[in-house]
């Protein structure tokens, strides 16, 4: 069943709004997403009728907000098909997530001279975290390099990963160039060396079916807010015995069993890993935002997001000067399409296309490595989620037309 962009459009109330009296057209979707309705009533009703601490009380709010909170970590177990609740943990954000193994198993586990494969296309969230577990502990990065066509170039993968390599952290999809590495040939080449693997999904898991059962890897971090839930909620799956070996690195109440004045005893997984007061609301409101992506169907999206990005890069291929990064195929990328102008600054895009009433993304999208590779400081990108449709696209066209007037321009091409 084809999905209905316009239709789903109308449930998300921000998408209503104009900005500089022009309606919104909101393609910043890869940063974070709108909320639909609901989940923005999720959160209301949280605290106008549930609201308490949990894991603490005996008394009937905060058991209900228990229930609610671990429905929801339930919830998040099945949507990525993990084996059970508890191989989910509760963090801030995919950043959190990352750093918890880095800290927590990196840390404990990497001797001098091992290895961590990362490839050119990380996140700085990706990279710094293996940056400082390195230099912590002597082990060495390697990267897997960009290819001539902006994709990952594995022909050397069986150089890469060697008889010392004991992680691979990769992206599930490039928040810049929208690459979908081949994460099943990622997972396999890694366990022939028994290797651990880190799938980055932030940008993977809003617009992806997962399975992590099948894809076989040891952790996989993602955020709400990129997925149409609350900011401030962040998910680390991780193998249940990997859980069980790690040692927290964020302590105080509730990930506790026992506390004497000189010494404390942690509590099992996740709950170990999740110090202090959460974001109740938060997750309980991110159960509705899943109910709502499963409605939609994963598969729908994706190909609704396919088609977005094959018309926008047929669009801008048709306005002078734009240069288009990433792989050329819509099939081969997620739903972000990163472009730069011969003769306008990415920054000055993003200025004037919000005049226009089209919010885009300029810079270097915590890529700096890879804008290096690339030649260029920054780029704009347009990203796309299930409430876009051809004529936000057109909007942003248009826009871009708008630019070339506004520095003189004249369109080239018909």
């Amino acid at each position: 069943m084809a999905l209905d962009a316009e239709k789903l459009k109308k449930d998300f109330p921000l998408l209503s709004r104009q900005v500089h009296g022009k309606p919104l057209v909101y393609l910043d979707s890869a940063a974070t997403s709108q909320k639909p309705l609901c989940v923005i009533d999720a959160l209301s009703n949280f605290y106008r009728t549930s609201n308490a601490n949990v894991h603490r009380g005996a008394y009937l709010l905060s058991t209900e907000a228990t229930e609610r909170y671990e429905a929801t970590r339930a919830h998040v177990a099945r949507f990525i098909h993990a084996p059970s609740a508890d191989t989910i943990v509760f963090t801030r954000n995919t950043t959190e997530s990352i750093n918890l193994v880095a800290y927590s198993w990196a840390r404990a586990v990497l001797k001098k001279d091992d290895e961590i494969l990362l490839s050119e296309v990380e996140h700085h969230a990706n990279l710094i975290p293996w940056q400082q577990a390195a230099a912590a502990t002597g082990a060495i990065l390697k990267f897997i390099p960009l290819g001539p066509e902006e994709t990952l170039d594995l022909s050397g993968l069986n150089k890469l990963v060697t008889a010392r390599t004991r992680l691979v952290a990769i992206t599930g999809m490039s928040n810049t160039l929208g690459i979908l590495p081949p994460l099943d040939i990622l997972v396999q080449a890694a366990r022939k060396v028994g290797a651990k693997v880190l799938v980055d999904a932030a940008q993977l898991a809003p617009h992806r079916y997962i399975n992590v059962t099948n894809l076989e890897c040891d952790f996989l971090a993602f955020s709400a807010h990129k997925m149409l839930g609350p900011t401030g909620v962040g998910v680390l799956y991780a193998r249940r015995e990997l859980l069980d070996l790690m040692t927290p690195f964020n302590t105080g109440g509730e990930m506790i069993k026992q506390v004497w004045y000189d010494r404390a005893t942690w509590n099992d997984p996740p709950h170990k890993f999740e110090a202090g007061t959460p974001d109740i609301a938060g997750v309980a409101a991110f159960s509705a935002a899943l109910d709502y992506l499963e409605k939609v169907g994963m598969r729908n999206m994706q190909l609704h997001e396919q088609d977005l990005v094959g018309y926008a890069m047929e669009k801008l291929l048709t306005l002078p000067g734009i240069r288009i990064y990433g792989p050329k195929d819509p099939q081969e990328r997620g739903g972000v399409v990163s472009f730069t102008h011969a003769d306008i600054h990415p920054h000055d895009l993003a200025t004037i296309l919000d005049k226009e009433g089209v919010a885009i993304r300029a810079g270097h999208h915590c890529n700096q490595p890879l804008m290096r590779k690339l030649g260029v400081s920054a780029t704009a990108r347009a990203s796309f989620s299930l409430y876009n449709t051809r004529e936000d696209v057109d909007a942003l066209i248009n826009a871009l037309k708008e630019a070339n007037k506004v520095f003189g321009i004249v369109k080239s091409t018909p």
